[in-house]
Order: C-alpha cells, then structure tokens, then sequence
C-alpha cells in the first residue's frame, strides 16, 4: 500500500511541476518504474525506465565508465551518479533516480554488506543528490525499501518536507 500512496503522491507532484521522471535501476529490476505505472495516468509523468543489471548495460545504456565500474564497482556513489546522469542525457526526462545495491543473500563483502543500496536523483536543471542505505532483511525486503526510498527521494526533491 504504501508503494500506491508514494507512486500516487509522485504523479501528482510531478504534474504539478510539468516533469517527467525517468527510472535507472539496477538491483530493483525495474520495480521502481513498475511502482509508477502502477498508476493510472503514469502516462503523463513517466518517460522511460532503464534496467542496468550488468556492467556492460550501465556503460551501454546510460554512459556509466568502465573507469568508474572498475575503481568503485557497480555499487557505489559516483556509478548511481553517472547513472542517473546518464538516464537524464538518453532520455527526455526533466527528473531522474538510479539505485544500484545488493539486496541478496550472496554477494556482499566486510565494505559492501548485504543490503548496501546506493541512491542518486537529477534535475536535468537544478542539481543532483545521493544517499546510501543499508537496509536488513531478505532480498524481496531490500528490494522493496529501496523502491520506497527512491520514490521517497522523488518527492522529497520536488516538494521538500517542512
């Protein structure tokens, strides 16, 4: 329920600013930009969505650097910031999220444990942000946490809490 309520709240908002958002996701699979089609009348708010699960796709689709990917891995600040920039330059989007993490059960390490998710969100004009998480639970819970808080994050951006 409360991925509707977010996912409603977000199309309103993004209406009332004339933006469209687009989605980069990586271990969310997609269900960020599910999350807002979801909605009916998404039509008007959502651009396009881009699921990057391998390293290849981030350089293919959204111009992340192998420099990038090699240095700092999939997971890690300046690779959800390269994606989201890239996700603003392929798209025609005035907004954009990307979430790259690792939501388990294998694949974390004593650095990245299991639940590391990073966050990045761009205005095409006007900036960008990031945050990391590290959230608890079964890969399903990481998921969906991460999508609450990259859908979070879009309101936040747009119509910061008082």
């Amino acid at each position: 329920m409360k991925l509707k309520l977010l996912s409603q709240q977000l199309g309103e908002v993004l209406q009332k600013h004339r933006l469209k958002v687009v989605t980069a996701e990586s271990c969310t699979g997609g269900w960020v930009a599910t999350a807002i089609t979801d909605i009916k009348g998404s039509s008007h708010w959502f651009e396009r969505g881009f699921v990057t699960y391998s390293n290849e796709a981030k350089q293919e689709m959204l111009s992340v650097s192998s420099e990038t990917l090699a240095c700092l891995g999939a997971v890690s600040e300046a690779t959800v910031k390269e994606m989201a920039k890239g996700a603003l330059l392929h798209s025609r989007a005035g907004i954009s999220v990307a979430v790259s993490g690792i939501a388990g059960p294998t694949g974390g390490s004593p650095g990245k444990p299991v639940g590391t998710v990073w966050f990045a969100w761009a205005l095409k004009v006007g900036g960008e942000w990031t945050a990391r998480e590290c959230f608890s639970g079964d890969r399903e819970t990481i998921r969906k946490k991460s999508v609450e808080r990259a859908l979070q994050g879009l309101l936040n951006i747009l119509e910061p809490p008082t």
